[in-house]
């Protein structure tokens, strides 16, 4: 089924467009949305918009904006806690801003992220790590990577009732081993990948990032699986797409990965309502008449 039929857009009267009541972007839906939706968004051959958010005000203005599915990436290491990794992200700064995310939400899906180090043990400390997740936080799923690795964390999870997304690719936690480089490309890479999204789909992930790897290979696992694939640097045939919202936003400093898209100048934006505040207080027109009690 092609996109636009999975819409059903038709128009009216007044030559407007309506989307299915169904659509997880665009829909008529108030209540949370599940990986059920997830599911049969998949079956309708709709796709769909994911980003990452770290707080509670950024995420209320994306869940306004109808985006579906909210990720607390550990991504928070490199754009929001200042390290230079997303390594040293521990569980507890997930599960703070996690819980942020969630009560600055109503609609969105909001994944919070296994940091490294919360789960590479086993299944057993998968389990504890998500279920704080979950509970303390309000997550509505998790995600963790690795493809066969850890797929005793993700059947362990599953069983337990924990939604799971799968992430594979480019796996910044692994990127003391990897480094930051297209995944996927020799013949044997590509097909541990594709061996891997079917493996995590097996155990019952609900979905799978594909990071940093070859258009052609995604389109390939899109194609093999049931499941969403979500894709960030892994061409348009993905189900879905996420970025960081600070490189979709223009807040990031510096140069930008390749396949970001910026959809605004955050960055200058900030900048110069900064200046110009600065300038109003250092030349006194700020605070005005109009901000002050007698």
């Amino acid at each position: 089924m092609t996109l636009q039929a999975a819409q059903t857009q038709s128009a009216d009267s007044s030559g407007e467009t309506s989307r299915n009541p169904k659509a997880l972007y665009g829909g008529k839906g108030t209540r949370r949305i599940t990986v059920h939706d997830i599911a049969g968004a998949k079956e309708r051959g709709e796709k769909w918009p994911m980003l990452t958010a770290y707080d509670a005000m950024t995420a209320s203005v994306f869940d306004e904006a109808g985006i579906p599915v909210i990720l607390v990436g550990d991504s928070m290491g490199n754009c929001h806690l200042g390290y230079d990794t997303t390594v040293p992200v521990t569980l507890d700064e997930v599960a703070i801003l996690s819980a942020a995310v969630v009560r600055g939400t109503k609609r969105a899906l909001v994944v919070g992220d296994l940091p490294f180090g919360s789960y590479q043990e086993g299944p057993v400390q998968a389990l504890r790590s998500a279920t704080r997740l979950v509970k303390e936080a309000g997550v509505g799923a998790i995600k963790l990577e690795g493809g066969e690795r850890s797929l005793p964390q993700t059947e362990m999870l599953v069983q337990a009732g924990i939604p799971v997304m799968s992430h594979l690719g480019l796996t910044p936690q692994s990127v003391n081993t990897m480094g930051y480089r297209v995944q996927g490309r020799a013949d044997e890479d590509a097909h541990r990948l594709l061996r891997d999204a079917k493996a995590a789909q097996d155990a019952g992930a609900f979905a799978v990032v594909l990071e940093l790897v070859p258009a052609e290979l995604a389109a390939e696992v899109t194609r093999s699986l049931h499941i969403p694939t979500i894709g960030i640097g892994a061409g348009p045939h993905t189900d879905a797409q996420v970025l960081v919202w600070t490189d979709m936003a223009g807040l990031t400093a510096g140069r930008v990965p390749r396949f970001t898209k910026q959809y605004a100048n955050l960055r200058q934006t900030l900048g110069d309502a900064a200046k110009a505040f600065a300038e109003d207080v250092t030349g006194g027109a700020f605070p005005a008449e109009e901000h002050t009690f007698h």
